[in-house]
């Protein structure tokens, strides 16, 4: 047991509100499994000593912070700073059929909906999901009601701005037939760790739009996730665009569980020198007729170190299940490094599923017909890595999310550029 998950579980045993049988069922979880260790399966690539032994500090309310705007793009925003809500949610202008609640201030009716929900799309396996489950006091929950169509994205925003500890959650829940779009953005560089994870129940017939930008970088640790569960008929586009920092984790968890259900994921992960990022994508197919389509991409920079871990499983009664996974990397110098495991795990006999990987390097006579074109180095090397990615982004529906990238991007690459 390490010293910093010590103090979290001193410290969720002093958490008492209407979500204490739940967290004490995480928190007797996390006593029993501990730490992770280095030759466990799921965290063998990404050291943890950072945080082994880190001494976390009580978050400033008084901290100062900005967010950023996404020009073209009206959104509803819902702003987290060291994991406390500094949005009055009371003051939101609110389409109708959409409800939005703070879980530390969540009325009776909403306790028990709030409690009926937590945890039940998030799989226990993920130990820092557990601690959260245990400290995340702060959160919101969001309902759309059944036919409700909202077309104003709702912006769940995490800003790590000091040197803390920071637990948030977000638990959406859309009725059927009903229509939602979501941005997880979370940033920052200083000294911190944080873990937000957010839970999708979505319904018949309904329709998520979902996009998670996680842009932490520097000396700023997280840990989070995202999880979805899909009725009949329903329909996820998934969007994931990540940084790399001193400890970079997203997991991602998709799980069918009606018919003829629809699942879209994309992600991009880009990492400048010496950083870290791991994602880890689990699809459960447990009824006929699915469908998922997943492609990762990512870009790893000089002595930086990229994780990936995608695993379609398709269970005995998934029968004309249809499923795809792909990931695809490029290595920006021989120092950098991908550690790659597509998996298939398939017990259904009439079903059709793909998966591959590859790893490749900058192809240099391509570099080369840039540069004798007049073009400086580092913008062809701009233009090349933009080419790698650029059908993904040109897969994103929302323009003006698509146009706030474009740029972000391309100075990332820039920056990325092995001198």
């Amino acid at each position: 047991m390490s010293q910093w998950l010590n103090k979290v579980i001193s410290d969720a045993r002093g958490v008492d509100d209407f979500l204490a049988p739940m967290r004490q069922q995480s928190l007797n979880k996390l006593e029993t499994d501990g730490w992770p260790h280095a030759r466990s399966e799921e965290w063998r690539f990404t050291p943890l000593s950072s945080l082994k032994e880190r001494v976390s500090n009580e978050s400033s309310l008084d901290t100062s912070y900005n967010v950023p705007q996404i020009d073209g793009l009206e959104s509803i925003d819902i702003v987290f700073v060291d994991g406390v809500l500094r949005t009055d949610i009371s003051k939101l202008s609110l389409p109708h059929g959409l409800n939005l609640c703070a879980i530390n201030n969540a009325s009776t009716d909403m306790q028990d909906e709030i409690s009926r929900l937590f945890g039940q799309v998030k799989p226990s396996r993920h130990v820092f999901g557990l601690v959260n489950d245990a400290l995340c006091e702060q959160g919101v929950y969001i309902s759309l009601d059944d036919n409700c169509e909202v077309d104003t994205p709702l912006r769940i925003i995490n800003i790590a701005a000091q040197d803390c500890d920071a637990h948030t959650r977000a638990l959406v829940n859309l009725g059927e037939n009903s229509q939602l779009k979501v941005i997880e953005h979370g940033f920052g560089s200083q000294a911190s760790f944080t873990t937000a994870f957010a839970e999708y129940m979505i319904g018949k017939e309904a329709k998520l739009e979902h996009y998670r930008f996680a842009f932490f970088t520097g000396a700023a640790k997280q840990v989070g996730g995202s999880h979805f569960s899909l009725q009949e008929r329903a329909n996820l586009n998934s969007t994931f665009v990540s940084y790399g920092s001193e400890l970079s984790r997203v997991d991602v968890d998709i799980i069918h569980a009606g018919q003829h259900a629809n699942a879209k994921m994309n992600a991009i992960y880009l990492l400048a020198e010496g950083e870290l990022f791991d994602m880890h994508s689990t699809i459960e197919h447990a009824v006929p007729n699915g469908t998922t389509q997943e492609n990762a991409r990512g870009i790893i920079g000089d002595k930086a170190r990229a994780v990936f871990s995608g695993r379609i499983h398709i269970h005995r009664d998934a029968q004309k299940t249809l499923a795809e996974l792909n990931n695809r990397n490029l290595l920006l110098s021989r120092r950098a490094m991908i550690n790659t495991k597509p998996e298939l795990e398939i017990y259904a006999d009439d079903v059709q599923c793909a998966h591959g990987a590859t790893v490749a390097e900058i192809e240099e006579k391509a570099l080369y017909y840039l540069m004798s074109r007049s073009i400086p180095r580092s913008k062809a090397l701009v233009m090349l890595n933009f080419g790698f990615v650029q059908e993904l982004v040109n897969a994103i529906s929302n323009e003006p999310i698509k146009q706030w990238l474009l740029p972000m991007l391309s100075e990332r690459f820039a920056n990325m550029e092995v001198k």
